[in-house]
């Protein structure tokens, strides 16, 4: 996959709920800017233990279609009218993912790392938090879905 690959926005944002594995390297394309003088790249990958269970095989995501996205959206576009971003990008899984899978990326370029740093952490912690997308956990013997926690 390359940048040309993913669907492209007029304002240079990408937001993209859904199966397909992200590809970093294609999300680092999109995102940068010669205007720009940083690029911030948060991946948050599937590991193999949660709140005290160890032993997590693997996760599944659903997410509310239709709503997902315009969420992802709202959340995005907050982020640029509190910093001067230039690109940013935010997707997300769905489905069963194996440990060490990436479940969801963000990345934000902006003319100065503060803001990028800044506004990158703003569009991950308002996903975890506010958009319509469900965690399941599962384990030897079990599982259960979960509620996702913007400050972990």
């Amino acid at each position: 996959m390359t940048s040309a690959d993913l669907p492209q926005h007029n304002d240079g944002e990408l937001v993209s709920v859904g199966a397909t594995p992200i590809d970093a390297a294609a999300l680092l394309e999109h995102t940068t800017a010669p205007e720009c003088g940083a690029v911030v790249l948060f991946l948050g990958t599937v590991r193999n233990h949660s709140n005290g269970k160890t032993g997590v095989t693997r996760l599944e995501y659903e997410a509310y279609d239709g709503v997902v996205e315009a969420k992802i959206r709202e959340i995005v576009d907050e982020a640029r009218a509190k910093w001067p971003i230039r690109r940013a990008a935010a997707v997300h899984r769905t489905g069963e993912l194996a440990v060490g899978d990436t479940s969801v990326a963000v990345a934000v370029c902006a003319p100065h790392r503060t803001d990028a740093f800044a506004a990158g952490r703003y569009i991950i912690d308002e996903l975890k938090g506010r958009a319509p997308i469900w965690k399941k956990e599962h384990w030897p013997g079990g599982a259960e879905w979960v509620r996702e926690d913007a400050a972990r």
